[in-house]
């Protein structure tokens, strides 16, 4: 019997130090089950997670649309997070916002304004079922996967009116972007922050460095 809705993510070695972090954050705002995917994780750490494995060749990122596909046969409403993302408030509401058929993706609106058209953050992705995009976009990765699978399907809805057909708009609060800092652009009350980037990356060592500081000092 399928679970009504679930989170999901996936990480390999050299991200997979944010998982903890990530985790505790977000069981912190849901009791809503959450499946990690084994992206090329260290043994120790699939053990502690219960990662689940995953076929196929593609590498890194690239696997994000198998994830997906795989988690939709488990769970009637699935919502992928980046490991990168930082939860700050209650989150379940965010299976609200699916449509049938499409994916549930908030605008990158420092991206958009950079590149001078429209792009959707894949960091936060919900949707039901198996939408038919899904399988375009794990197609389209498994045959040209340039720069990243936010990348892949933006070319697979760019064109006419594929963006409107396959992509639903998701508040910007549950997908707010490193840049929307820099850009003054930041959504009020935000739910997950996302820190992209190498830079991104920074920022959550010193907040899980601040973390143990704290825990150290508490004792």
């Amino acid at each position: 019997m399928k679970l009504s809705k679930v989170f999901i993510t996936g990480c390999d070695h050299k991200t997979q130090w944010q998982l903890p972090w990530f985790f505790d954050n977000l069981k912190r705002f849901s009791k809503t089950k959450l499946v990690v995917y084994d992206f090329g994780m260290s043994e120790e750490m699939k053990r502690v997670f219960a990662a689940q494995p995953m076929q196929g060749d593609e590498k890194g990122w690239f696997k994000k649309p198998k994830a997906m596909i795989e988690a939709s046969k488990i769970a009637k409403k699935v919502c992928w997070l980046d490991t990168d993302c930082q939860v700050l408030g209650p989150v379940d509401e965010i299976f609200d916002y699916v449509e049938p058929n499409k994916l549930a993706m908030a605008q990158d609106v420092p991206w958009s304004k950079r590149r001078e058209e429209t792009w959707h953050n894949s960091g936060v992705v919900a949707f039901q079922n198996r939408p038919n995009i899904l399988d375009e976009w794990y197609a389209s990765v498994k045959a040209k996967p340039k720069v990243g699978d936010q990348e892949v399907l933006h070319d697979l809805v760019k064109d006419g009116m594929r963006r409107s057909i396959h992509i639903t708009d998701l508040p910007r609060k549950y997908n707010t972007l490193r840049l929307d800092i820099i850009d003054a652009s930041m959504p009020k009350d935000h739910v997950i922050m996302h820190w992209t980037g190498a830079k991104g990356k920074i920022k959550i060592e010193k907040m899980i460095k601040e973390s143990q500081n704290n825990l150290e000092y508490d004792r």
